[in-house]
């Protein structure tokens, strides 16, 4: 607890300086291409449709079954993976934030726990600039705003307390084993399969052992509540409780490990140049 407690605190503490910081990191990513910080956005719509293409025509996929509607895949589609694509963005840049500014950060007097947070505040623009496109995107398509979007900002506070607490424990990891980072992009990029993004879980009903176990996949949760809001089905985070109450134990026993690890071993970073 006591970890967790020194952790928070130089997040809160320091706040202003991850906003700048993440905010100075984006231009410096983009300050060679022409489009600058759009690609920010762009990447992520390219992906969409691609997989949309290859899943929706190519496959001929079906309209999804959602709260006793169906809605066409594409859209569907769209709001998975622009959860995805934060949760993926964010862990992959985190995970390797400490060990690449570490002869950097070795000469000032900076908290580390900041770095992995840093990183993933600049992703977080992205996934707010992305939320405001599907937004637009749904409007236009006959999906209104609705008062499901109440609970939107609660998907978004546990979508970003998942990526921190995860990538304390991988930044750590990573910054002691090299490898811990190439195996991390190899899994998550195979995780994509098994998160409900390209595929609805509603598949394993005749299994539904499988499709339980599926739905301890925390981004399954946040995936399916995200959907909720922009498809106005329900109150996900109320109607499936034992779900919410698993979410944030998940989180806390993340969060505990992670900041445990990473004061354990923060003084000794330099050491594993």
């Amino acid at each position: 607890m006591k970890s967790i407690w020194v952790v928070l605190k130089e997040q809160f503490n320091h706040f202003y300086l991850v906003r700048r910081l993440s905010m100075y990191d984006i231009k410096s990513k983009n300050q060679n291409n022409y489009l600058g910080i759009v690609w920010e956005v762009l990447t992520p719509l390219i992906s969409i449709l691609i997989y949309w293409f290859v899943f929706a025509t190519l496959r001929q996929r079906e309209p999804i079954q959602m709260g006793g509607m169906e809605v066409p895949f594409f859209f569907w589609l769209f709001i998975g993976f622009v959860v995805w694509t934060f949760f993926f963005q964010g862990s992959i840049e985190a995970s390797k934030s400490i060990y690449r500014r570490l002869k950097l950060l070795s000469k000032m007097n900076f908290p580390l726990s900041l770095i992995p947070n840093v990183a993933i505040f600049s992703k977080f623009y992205t996934h707010i600039l992305m939320l405001v496109i599907a937004f637009v995107v749904f409007q236009f398509a006959g999906y209104y705003i609705n008062i499901y979007y109440v609970q939107l900002a609660y998907y978004i506070f546990g979508t970003y307390a998942l990526v921190f607490a995860f990538s304390l424990i991988t930044s750590t990891l990573s910054t002691l084993v090299r490898d811990v980072h190439l195996l991390l992009n190899s899994l998550l990029r195979m995780a994509l399969y098994l998160s409900g993004v390209l595929w609805p879980l509603t598949l394993l009903s005749d299994f539904p052992t499988l499709m339980r176990l599926m739905q301890l996949n925390p981004l399954v949760y946040l995936i399916e509540g995200y959907r909720s809001v922009f498809f106005g089905t329900e109150w996900y985070f109320i109607t499936h409780w034992e779900l919410t109450l698993y979410f944030w134990g998940l989180i806390f026993v993340m969060l505990a490990i992670g900041a445990t690890l990473h004061v354990k071993f923060r003084r000794n970073f330099i050491d594993y140049l």
